[in-house]
């Protein structure tokens, strides 16, 4: 699963397979703890990502929604910004 962006220890990735992954989402890895994140409404859809995290990672979704987008529906992954 590529990588895309890294920040506060938190790993973003995101996987595709065509028509069998939706809904497009990408996966927080934040040390034992993961999340998977619904790209449209910016919530976590399951996993054990601590709330705090979990805010950093929906402000994260926030800025790079257009972007996000872009990549699922072009399956060509590219390095995303990190929060600041």
């Amino acid at each position: 699963m590529p990588e895309i962006c890294r920040f506060y220890g938190i790993i973003i990735k995101m996987f595709f397979k065509p028509k069998e992954h939706e809904p497009a989402h990408i996966h927080a890895i934040y040390n034992e703890y993961v999340g998977i994140f619904d790209i449209h409404t910016f919530e976590m859809t399951d996993g054990d990502l601590p709330v705090k995290a979990q805010a950093l990672v929906k402000e994260w979704l926030e800025t790079n929604y257009t972007e996000l987008l872009k990549m699922w529906e072009s399956q060509i992954i590219t390095k995303l910004e990190p929060l600041k």
